[in-house]
């Protein structure tokens, strides 16, 4: 999707909160362990490439993507610090994992098998580095059981391999109760413990760990909280300040007064119930900001302004308290006098997390870093 640079709506991202929260982490990290930056889905909305530059000369250790595709993006930027794939990859893609230097996940003993089953037909040209995944109570990707564990520890003794992780995923770390937090911990740190040998990287600590519970193991997933986002959305406050580096800003692009009884936006959905101030700003669905929107609101001039009608794919309107200059700046994220609007209000009001919603916003948008 092409950037539309030639309208004055903007995502702007204040890099000095990217790093003042990467610097918040170090401090509450041991120097054994490692920091890993997770720039996944274009950096939560963020940007990959810029965000991990930053991170990068932040001095990170390494970063955690989704997809090759995402990894190799990285590296096509000139990042050569460890790149680790946490989505599961399809063997046929094991050359290019292998040709980009990316880590990746495994999770099966049959995925396994068929992956040196390939290596001995085409062999790769280095091992692929491989992080094993453990389920301890996500249901989502891993190895179950001990005994699976040890099945693949032997597979991973081939030369097609290098064993450099493992790692599980909490599933309530984000959570007053703790409870089931602590079974996974558990679970993990004994499966561990019966294997042969422990890889480089033992890693289960993402961004909610570290800030409601503590640091284990020897490798740090930082992803929600890098850009300034409590991953508990608004359920738990954060043991320590995150801040925000994501604003959205537009501009009024056409200002008119409707007399009482007039209809706004698609469907109807909207009528004036008096001579109503309408201000239409440049920004719709196909830029992430999306339909459920409708009744929300931004700031104009330190004010809180409601959206009428329909919000449509490029464009939405709003009710204005008074005549208002063409160009006057619209803040749909962000602080604006006394005021401010968060993803998370987004989020709320629209039934999701804040994750989604800086995901949503689409590549039309531009990234301007400050």
């Amino acid at each position: 999707m092409v950037k539309s640079i030639y309208r004055p709506t903007k995502i702007t991202i204040d890099t000095r909160a990217i790093r003042k929260n990467l610097r918040t982490v170090s401090q509450r990290i041991s120097k054994n362990q490692a920091l890993f930056a997770v720039v996944k889905a274009n950096g939560y909305g963020h940007g990959a490439v810029q965000i991990a530059k930053i991170a990068e000369d932040e001095g990170v250790d390494g970063f955690c993507v989704a997809t090759i595709d995402e990894g190799i993006e990285l590296r096509e930027a000139g990042i050569t610090l460890p790149i680790l794939v946490l989505g599961l990859v399809e063997v046929s893609t094991l050359p290019v994992v292998s040709e980009y230097q990316l880590s990746i996940p495994v999770a099966t003993t049959e995925w396994l098998d068929l992956a040196i089953q390939e290596y001995q037909r085409n062999p790769w040209k280095q091992p692929v580095a491989v992080h094993v995944a453990l389920d301890t109570g996500m249901g989502r990707i891993g190895f179950l059981t001990s005994a699976e564990l040890h099945h693949a520890y032997q597979r991973l003794q081939a030369p097609a391999f290098l064993f450099e992780g493992i790692f599980t995923h909490f599933a309530t770390a984000d959570q007053a109760d703790t409870s089931y937090w602590l079974e996974q911990k558990e679970k993990f740190f004994a499966m561990i413990e019966t294997l042969p040998e422990q890889p480089r990287y033992v890693h289960v600590t993402n961004s909610a760990t570290l800030i409601w519970h503590e640091p284990l193991g020897n490798m740090v997933r930082y992803g929600v909280a890098m850009y300034g986002l409590n991953p508990s959305s608004d359920a738990l406050d954060p043991a320590y300040p995150l801040v925000p580096a994501l604003s959205l800003s537009s501009k009024l692009m056409q200002v008119k007064k409707l007399p009482v009884g007039s209809g706004v936006g698609y469907g109807h959905t909207y009528e004036t119930t008096a001579d109503e101030w309408i201000g239409t700003i440049p920004i719709g669905y196909a830029d992430g900001y999306v339909r459920k929107l409708q009744g929300f609101h931004v700031l104009i001039e330190g004010e809180f302004c409601k959206i009428v009608g329909r919000v449509c794919m490029d464009q939405l309107m709003v009710r204005l308290p008074h005549e208002m200059p063409v160009g006057t700046r619209v803040t749909l994220v962000g602080v604006d006098g006394q005021n401010q609007i968060t993803l998370q209000d987004m989020a709320s009001y629209i039934g999701t997390i804040h994750y989604e919603v800086a995901c949503l916003f689409s590549e039309r948008v531009p990234r301007v870093y400050e």
